[in-house]
């Protein structure tokens, strides 16, 4: 199918008008799942594929799983899809999806820094709904053919979707959680080296409780691994890192760590000379000091 599998799948269900829930109840599988279809975390097992195929073909005279090996350009006349807007090479939006003022110098960025981004990275965050835990998420940074960096973290059925735009010498992250429809913000420090070892900063985003609470918290990018340039392959390795139990065990996280993630701010701590506001600045970030991990 290639990787182009993504687009087409988005491609069939706005012919369809048919939504991501919707297409999860007709096959009988979770709403989570369709989504990392949609947005190429994964690619459906032979079994789904063919139940998947066999749905559109009540919908499409004459569709059959074989159809998903065409070109995304004769994909879309066989359907009856529009690609306006949507880039041939299957990875995504075109540019003009992320209107966002001089992205030129976003692109030149990331051309000249993006390398040192890309691989396969685990997060460490405090736990927002259960104080004093902390969660591990899995990331993979890839540089898109549209010249941004792809940044995708998935966890326990969780897949968030976005950017990393490089900037001097921070990053900036704007993603959306596929399953929720929820809008995350980032703000990281830099590196200077070739490759990132580690990456912190802030993250913005409404917590899971009823309220949908703004949150604002430390976030940790730790590499775990380099991408192998096999595209389906690097999926592969994502999505199995993904089904790993994203809670820390109890006590694992190392005490330097647990406090850059968790320090205290606010009046107090100003009169004794810290912090009023939550920040991270970069003579505290972990990009220019040591790394803390797990012992295994």
């Amino acid at each position: 199918m290639g990787g182009s599998f993504a687009r087409k799948l988005e491609l069939v269900l706005k012919v369809l008008s048919m939504s991501r829930a919707r297409l999860a109840a007709g096959l009988g599988v979770d709403k989570s799942v369709v989504g990392r279809w949609v947005t190429g975390a994964v690619q459906p097992s032979a079994h789904n594929l063919s139940r998947l195929s066999a749905l559109i073909a009540e919908r499409i005279a004459g569709f059959t799983a074989l159809d998903w090996d065409r070109s995304l350009p004769a994909f879309a006349e066989l359907v009856g899809a529009d690609l306006d807007g949507v880039a041939l090479d299957g990875a995504g939006p075109a540019l003009q999806g992320l209107p966002l003022a001089q992205m030129d110098l976003f692109l030149a960025a990331t051309a000249l820094r993006g390398g040192a981004y890309e691989g396969f990275f685990r997060t460490t965050r405090p736990y927002v709904l259960n104080p004093g835990r902390f969660v591990h998420d899995y990331g993979m940074i890839r540089r898109d053919p549209c010249g941004l960096l792809r940044l995708r973290i998935a966890s326990d059925g969780t897949v968030v979707d976005g950017w990393m735009l490089p900037f001097g010498n921070q990053l900036a992250a704007i993603c959306v959680d596929i399953t929720s429809g929820a809008l995350m913000f980032g703000l990281f420090n830099g590196v200077g080296t070739a490759t990132a070892e580690v990456v912190d900063g802030l993250v913005l985003a409404p917590a899971l409780d009823a309220g949908r609470t703004p949150t604002a918290h430390a976030m940790v990018f730790e590499r775990v691994g380099d991408l192998t340039g096999d595209t389906e392959a690097d999926d592969r390795r994502l999505a199995e890192l993904a089904a790993l139990d994203p809670l820390a065990p109890d006590a694992s996280i190392p005490a330097a760590l647990r406090g850059h993630i968790t320090g205290d701010f606010g009046p107090a701590q100003a009169a004794l000379g810290g912090d009023l506001l939550l920040r991270l600045p970069l003579s505290r970030s972990l990009a220019r000091g040591p790394v803390y991990r797990e012992k295994s």
